[in-house]
């Protein structure tokens, strides 16, 4: 169906991944499945449907061609999701991180670290206070010395032609060896070529990695007022575990911009 799965459970944070992924997905012209997963089985779903049919008849207007249907399954948070999104070979996966949900159970604040490890599809992941009303001007596209590090390129192109967004190239220099930082330049290098020939806007920085890498990544957002970031989910060995580890969960939850999260196909470092 190659559409998106957006993940809903009543918050304020998962309302606003909805509002943006209507967006998205009238620029894409694609359709939206909402996914809400109930822990238990014998959980009444009719205050469920209920609530959600309102609320879907109420964004009715804001479709432009699309649809916008919902399903609701049990389980596993992350698993649930995960399986929908590989049923729908949805092209994208939203889901928002927030505080308290209205249902008191907050699931994709606690689930979203668990949902990005495990998904094949690309996850944008939104946080509550985002402001969904403001479009995706500036991107920033991380480059390091792993050979998987450009395959995050073409999603992030896609969201920069369908808003009208500069992609900011921020090359990652993370050792003083000539032959590590030259592949670092030329992956760059090869990303704005690529991105000259789509016609995309772009610019190119360059930082000395001297902490972790999500810190550095997060300075360079405030820096220039970024509207989303682009990662891997398993990216970095040569840095440091950053996205499989704790530095991944602290750009999650300190960024206040949307963090997209691209899963390589396979995993390579250059030497």
């Amino acid at each position: 169906m190659n559409n998106i799965v957006v993940g809903f459970d009543f918050s304020a944070g998962s309302a606003n991944a909805v509002d943006l992924t209507i967006d998205i997905a009238n620029r894409w012209q694609c359709d939206i499945r909402l996914v809400y997963v109930k822990l238990h089985e014998d959980e009444d779903e009719t205050p469920i449907r209920q609530d959600i049919e309102r609320r879907n008849k109420a964004v009715e207007p804001l479709l432009k061609g699309i649809k916008l249907e919902y399903v609701i399954r049990c389980g596993n948070v992350s698993e649930e999701l995960n399986k929908q999104a590989e049923e729908d070979e949805a092209s994208l996966i939203v889901v928002g991180t927030n505080g308290m949900s209205g249902y008191k159970r907050n699931w994709i604040g606690r689930n979203t670290y668990s949902t990005i490890t495990k998904a094949k599809a690309p996850i944008l992941c939104v946080r509550e206070g985002f402001n969904f009303r403001k479009t995706l001007d500036k991107i920033i596209v991380p480059i390091d010395n792993t050979i998987a590090t450009r395959q995050k390129v073409p999603i992030a192109l896609k969201f920069a032609l369908s808003f009208d967004s500069e992609i900011h190239v921020l090359a990652i220099h993370s050792s003083d060896n000539p032959g590590l930082r030259h592949v670092v330049d030329n992956y760059s290098n090869q990303v704005c070529k690529y991105l000259s020939e789509k016609g995309a806007k772009h610019i190119l920085s360059e930082r000395n990695l001297e902490g972790d890498a999500s810190t550095l990544i997060l300075s360079y957002a405030d820096e220039i007022d970024a509207d989303m970031i682009v990662i891997m989910t398993e990216q970095e060995k040569a840095i440091t575990d950053w996205l499989l580890g704790s530095t991944a969960e602290k750009m999650l939850h300190e960024s206040h911009r949307p963090i997209l999260s691209i899963r390589p196909a396979h995993e390579s470092v250059a030497r």
